[in-house]
């Protein structure tokens, strides 16, 4: 059997909502800072309840966070202690010609503050979020 014949099928999630691919659930408590794209917002009205805009609550379950620049990606570590330990913090960046940091620079501030990356989302036409999450290792047993 060739190596081809034996690899997983990749999965099409193109017709799933965008509140799906960021696994937002009714139940979720959210943090919202500097995210204003209507559609986004429209979903996240829709789905929870529990929404903090503009502002951190503690024990979210995810907080959303625009950042453009190595400068607001130095907010992580203070961004981390509002997370619930299997919380995520998705960035919210311009993507292509129009991004002013590159998905490296998101990464090496996350380790920095004790985070890593595990999911890649295209957030609309012209952004795209990356998710950072606590590593298992470091969450209480």
């Amino acid at each position: 059997m060739s190596l081809l014949a034996r690899r997983p099928k990749e999965r099409d999630y193109s017709h799933r909502a965008l509140i799906d691919k960021l696994g937002v659930k009714e139940v979720s408590k959210v943090s919202v800072i500097g995210v204003d794209d209507a559609e986004f917002l429209k979903q996240l009205h829709d789905r929870a309840s529990d929404i903090s805009f503009g502002r951190l609550a503690r024990e979210s379950d995810f907080v959303f966070f625009s950042a453009d620049s190595t400068l607001e990606l130095k907010k992580l570590r203070n961004l981390k202690r509002f997370l619930k330990m299997d919380g995520a913090i998705w960035i919210v960046s311009l993507k292509g010609k129009l991004a002013r940091i590159k998905d490296l620079d998101v990464m090496r501030a996350a380790k920095s503050a004790g985070l890593v990356d595990n999911k890649v989302v295209g957030f609309s036409e012209t952004h795209t979020s990356l998710k950072l999450v606590i590593p298992l290792a470091k969450r209480p047993r």
